[in-house]
């Protein structure tokens, strides 16, 4: 189309050339025409060659689609023929597959004729053993009879008697271990007046935080890499020290891959740390200034995360109109833990179970609940003050203006103070529940470890214990013994005998259930 449109522009251009050739010669100037005429010429040179370089792109073009077709086919006629051979090579293995099943079933069948002509002798042999244990049981029998008959003559008494006496001893060894219970109880009652020892060296424990200080005063960041560690420590370290200058932590960087630890008794400092090293890590300009900013904007965050989490407090519990600073140190407990149990959370759980008792016995619901959620708030500065957290909890209730038994509830939920109303009493009771609950505070795990150790040694020193195992965090003990060596009623006994040997040896919390499993299992095959 290009072509022909080439040819008919220089039709057009030969026509006017002649015409304005034809007019000009006239007057002329037949060195013009002449130009035109050179000109319209080259117009055609250019559109022939045009023409002719257009073709050959188009020739080459098919060339190529043939080409590319071609090398289409060779590479299929490849491929199936490639098939081919793969599918002779499985057809083939599949053959010997078959050939060695039919090897292996032909084996399995002279051996199933060698073994029924043996199972056929040892039935006759098993037939023979059963008339002679037949013969047994009954000459054991008419012994065990006649042994009955000589033993009640020689102790004067009938099977009955002797039975009747058994009866009654254990009847006397039972009024015993009520007997022993009913003293143990008031022993436990006499021994209340050293709960407040207990209390203090708990709570010294507790603020000291010796065993678990590797958990509860570090916070671990992660790193999206080892260098980012260089670019905290700042050149000469001054990146480093402005941040535990400004955040009042300290910043652990060491060979842990791609991590670094902040480590601080405070846990909102803790906490305000980890956010603007996070924050600093995600902006990735990390110098001195530029520190001092994110760390207020870091304690602002945290701050509102404080504010927040008070509130949500108060609202679950249906407690308002408690003082705004009040709000704000129970959100400080969130960031609080005690033997591994958050405080916030432990205060909510022991204002709703204070409650729903004082619901049960018609107290105060209301003040039972507010000194629930409040009991521990002394534990929100025990950080910083002077004192044990009952006493600071009863300062800061005092102080902002909360009632006199919510003020003694808080005052006496340790015992520091004598008890004076049933709603302080139970807030001591919820207190302890929630903190004693299975799986509410952390247990050293090798002094767990040991306890589940000593109740397997224990239970295995008794003569006919086969196997024993300690289940449910240590709460039971199951133990399975030889049916030959202990009787049913044995079973009793020796479940008696271990649990007071475990409650003479052993100190442990709530109780620890005795599981004795005598098992008989008979088996007969039918032919």
């Amino acid at each position: 189309m290009e072509l022909w449109l080439s040819i008919v522009l220089i039709a057009v251009a030969a026509v006017v050339g002649c015409f304005i050739g034809y007019i000009y010669r006239k007057d002329g100037v037949e060195k013009k025409i002449n130009r035109t005429e050179e000109y319209a010429r080259r117009l055609y040179d250019d559109a022939v060659k045009k023409a002719d370089e257009y073709k050959k792109e188009k020739v080459l073009e098919a060339k190529e689609e043939i080409l590319k077709a071609k090398a289409e086919n060779d590479r299929e006629k490849a491929e199936n023929e490639r098939e081919m051979r793969e599918n002779d090579r499985e057809i083939r293995e599949r053959r010997a597959e078959l050939k060695q099943a039919e090897r292996r079933i032909t084996q399995r069948e002279e051996t199933l004729d060698k073994k029924a002509d043996n199972l056929e002798a040892r039935e006759e042999s098993l037939n023979h053993k059963q008339a002679d244990i037949q013969k047994l049981q009954e000459e054991t029998q008419a012994l065990h009879d006649r042994q009955t008959v000589e033993l009640e003559r020689i102790a004067g008494m009938t099977q009955d008697e002797a039975k009747q006496v058994i009866v009654e001893r254990v009847q006397k060894e039972a009024f015993h271990d009520a007997a022993s219970m009913v003293r143990d109880i008031e022993t436990r009652a006499k021994e209340e007046g050293e709960k407040k020892a207990r209390n203090i060296i708990a709570l010294a424990i507790q603020k000291c935080a010796a065993d678990h200080v590797a958990e509860s005063t570090v916070s671990v960041i992660a790193l999206p890499n080892d260098d980012m560690k260089g670019r905290i420590i700042g050149r000469e370290g001054r990146n480093i020290r402005a941040l535990e200058t400004a955040t009042g932590v300290d910043l652990i960087i060491d060979d842990t891959p791609e991590a670094v630890i902040v480590s601080a008794f405070d846990p909102v400092r803790r906490e305000i740390a980890r956010i603007t090293v996070e924050k600093l890590i995600m902006d990735g300009r990390i110098h001195p200034a530029r520190i001092e900013e994110t760390v207020e904007k870091a304690k602002k965050e945290v701050e509102n995360q404080i504010r927040e989490a008070g509130e949500n407090a108060v609202y679950e519990t249906n407690q308002h109109g408690i003082h705004h600073e009040l709000v704000k140190l129970l959100g400080r407990l969130r960031y609080r833990t005690s033997y591994g149990q958050n405080v916030l959370k432990h205060a909510i759980e022991v204002s709703h179970l204070a409650g729903l008792m004082a619901a049960e016995l018609g107290a105060d619901v209301q003040l039972a609940k507010r000194a629930g959620l409040l009991h521990d708030i002394g534990k929100a500065v025990d950080h910083e003050a002077e004192g044990t957290h009952v006493t600071l909890g009863g300062e800061l209730a005092r102080k902002y203006n909360e009632s006199p038994d919510v003020i003694h509830a808080i005052l006496a939920h340790h015992n520091d103070v004598e008890p004076q109303t049933v709603e302080a009493v139970l807030v001591q009771a919820a207190d302890a529940i929630s903190a004693a609950r299975p799986g509410a505070r952390r247990e050293s795990l090798e002094n767990y470890i040991k306890r589940l150790q000593k109740l397997e040694e224990i239970a295995t020193s008794f003569d006919g214990v086969e196997k024993c195992y300690a289940i449910q965090s240590g709460r039971e003990v199951r133990i399975m013994v030889k049916p030959d060596d202990v009787t049913d009623e044995g079973t009793k006994v020796l479940a008696k005998e271990i649990a007071k040997r475990i409650e003479k040896e052993m100190e442990y919390p709530g109780q620890i259930r005795v599981n004795v499993i005598r098992e008989t299992r008979s088996t007969e095959y039918a032919k």
